[in-house]
């Protein structure tokens, strides 16, 4: 596991602030490790108060705007965390010049790109400001998801082969850069993550029930996994109370993530509020590599 980065004399640390709570965790996190961070929050994105913390709101695309922030606050690492739900309309592109140039490349990956492509392309854009890249799991390694059971309630052997099918079909998912959530009931995939997100396809989920398609015989497994080919500085899966909440109202035995390359949001309370709804959340080991996560 990643051991917390002592404080870096010569610059502040950005976090790039998208939907969910994740942004508002990290920026407390780094204050109590004695970081003075800012924060760029994404216009139409961000859905959280950053009060006591110096803030810019920016739109997504407005590349100009984030670099002379940077370069105004003296920032020298970035972190990116919470979702970005719409990518920025050609429009809404404002370039530095030194981006200028790389333009062409960014409207195609926007275009045609998958999420995985279009991280990669920001990471890049970041560096290209003089700015190293970070995980959140390098700012709060605290929230990375341990090996083995979160919860008193414990997944059933039923339970063990539907995680194994969910799992199978959340890998071939993330090779395609398209998701990294599958749903498996009964030893049958039933949902794939798409663009919508987790909370979304929990949703079609519980409508499948309500519908009859899926037996209420059978509960069935969320799983979540990371991308085999991610970059692990962006996107990391995670879940919430909020996946507690849906994967209840979707009729489901259990949630399962990745250890070490998942995070958990409010782990005790999560805990809490699954053990109350009757359902399990455990960490699992994939056996593939970690990508320096350890």
């Amino acid at each position: 596991m990643s051991i917390h980065p002592a404080p870096d004399p010569k610059g502040r640390l950005a976090i790039v602030a998208g939907w969910g709570q994740l942004p508002l965790y990290l920026a407390e996190a780094a204050r109590k490790a004695g970081e003075d961070p800012v924060i760029i929050a994404l216009a139409d994105e961000a859905d959280r108060s950053f009060d006591g913390f110096e803030t810019l709101t920016v739109g997504v695309g407005d590349l100009a705007g984030i670099e002379r922030f940077i370069r105004d606050k003296g920032v020298d690492r970035v972190v990116m965390s919470g979702a970005v739900r719409r990518r920025p309309e050609l429009h809404d592109i404002r370039p530095t010049f030194r981006t200028l140039m790389r333009i062409p490349a960014v409207i195609r990956t926007l275009v045609s790109g998958g999420d995985d492509a279009v991280l990669q392309m920001v990471i890049k854009l970041f560096e290209g400001m003089g700015c190293r890249v970070l995980g959140a799991h390098e700012i709060a390694p605290g929230l990375l998801a341990k090996t083995g059971p979160l919860t008193s309630t414990r997944p059933s052997a039923e339970d063990v082969r539907d995680i194994e099918q969910a799992v199978a079909a959340a890998l071939a998912l993330g090779r395609l850069d398209v998701g990294q959530g599958a749903v498996s009931v009964g030893g049958r995939v039933v949902a794939l993550e798409g663009a919508e997100g987790t909370d979304r396809m929990l949703e079609r989920v519980a409508e499948l029930r309500r519908e009859g398609r899926i037996s209420p015989r059978r509960k069935g497994v969320l799983v979540k996994l990371c991308k085999p080919q991610q970059d692990v500085r962006a996107d990391l899966p995670a879940i919430g109370l909020s996946t507690v909440t849906n994967a209840a109202r979707a009729g489901l035995a259990g949630i399962a993530v990745e250890a070490g390359r998942s995070l958990v949001l409010e782990e005790q309370a999560l805990a809490a509020a699954a053990d109350q709804a009757g359902i399990f959340v455990c960490g699992i080991d994939t056996g593939l590599p970690r990508g320096g996560l350890g």
